[in-house]
């Protein structure tokens, strides 16, 4: 019986004990529950304070302007440019409201021209030609008016190209190279009658070759003088070589300026009188005249009633000796069929003094 007794204390005590330890269990489990709680907690609060903006340093100032205003005035439009971009047009205009015609040289024989009629100008021809408007055709006359102030009526030749009623330029193949050309914009009607709406610019279209101009021989430059008169040989004034080759030079130079048909009056040599021995220094003074112009390649020219012969393109040029007193120049050109001529006469005078 005491044995029964004291197994039965023993596990009275230990469910007494059981039942002690449980409120510890869950104290634990509460105040761990606690610090998780606060550990969240903490993590959220500095997950939440990384995502702040850190707060914005003062601004400087240069000029009296900040860092902030100059860094978007960098990447801004003012608004007079925004503004002038709204109003500026997307394309050029198709046309510009006034009658021109306007002619380019392209190369030696070709030309581009453009041209814009307005309607007002269309609106009077049709009340001044009536029904022949509708009939007439649209055309390009082109003239060569090459050395010549063109006058309608004094042009070389001309030539006419029929174009489209729509059409507002055009390329025009002319059959000669470096000549002058004008151009006519109008209307030929069924009598053939020709009225001109527009008149365009003059050009000149460039030569397919090399220039025939060359430059005009002049007088000799000192340098080149001195060579021929011994300086450029070696020899100097004691040497007798010098000295004779000198001599030679001047006697033709002096026979050349007194001899020559060309230049027989037009030497103004000066003389220094002789006193007592010989002197060296001498000089000469010569002038001369150019005579140019130009005409119809196959026409006849004279000068002073001297045939000349002109250059492919009718152009001349002639050098005289210009002595003292007047010079009477007639210059008589002559169509080649003989029906026309014209004399130009240019008097010169020169006086040496």
């Amino acid at each position: 019986m005491a044995i029964l007794r004291k197994i039965k204390s023993g596990v009275k005590k230990m469910i007494s004990g059981n039942r002690k330890s449980v409120p510890a269990k869950r104290a634990v489990s509460s105040s761990a529950a606690k610090k998780n709680v606060q550990k969240k907690t903490a993590g959220r609060t500095a997950k939440r304070a990384a995502l702040k903006q850190p707060e914005p340093a003062p601004e400087k100032e240069f000029l009296g302007v900040s860092e902030t205003a100059v860094g978007r005035m960098k990447f801004s439009t003012p608004e007079a440019v925004r503004s002038a971009a709204r109003s500026m047009p997307t394309e050029l205009p198709a046309t510009y409201g006034r009658d021109r015609l306007v002619i380019h040289p392209r190369d030696p024989y070709w030309i581009f021209s453009y041209w814009e009629v307005t309607p007002a100008t269309y609106d009077t021809l049709r009340g001044r030609l009536g029904d022949d408007f509708y009939k007439a055709k649209k055309v390009l006359r082109i003239y060569d008016v090459s050395n010549i102030v063109f006058n309608s009526h004094n042009a070389h030749k001309y030539f006419d190209i029929e174009v489209g009623p729509d059409a507002l330029n055009w390329y025009i193949h002319v059959q000669e190279a470096g000549r002058s050309w004008c151009v006519d914009l109008g209307l030929r009607l069924p009598n053939g009658e020709f009225i001109t709406i527009l008149r365009s610019n003059v050009i000149s279209t460039p030569l397919d070759g090399p220039s025939w101009i060359t430059d005009e021989e002049w007088m000799v430059p000192e340098e080149l003088f001195a060579r021929l008169y011994g300086m450029g040989f070696g020899f100097g004034q004691s040497s007798p070589v010098g000295k004779t080759w000198q001599e030679r030079i001047r006697r033709e130079l002096f026979s050349g300026i007194l001899s020559s048909p060309g230049l027989s009056s037009s030497g103004s040599p000066v003389k220094v009188p002789q006193r007592g021995k010989k002197r060296k220094f001498w000089m000469v003074v010569n002038t001369e005249l150019i005579l140019y112009g130009a005409t119809e390649p196959d026409a006849k020219v004279t000068v002073q009633g001297v045939p000349v012969k002109l250059r492919p393109d009718g152009t001349f040029s002639l050098r005289f000796s210009l002595p003292d007193g007047t010079q009477v120049l007639p210059v008589r050109g002559v169509s080649a069929d003989g029906e026309e001529e014209r004399t130009i006469t240019p008097v010169v005078s020169r006086e040496t003094k």
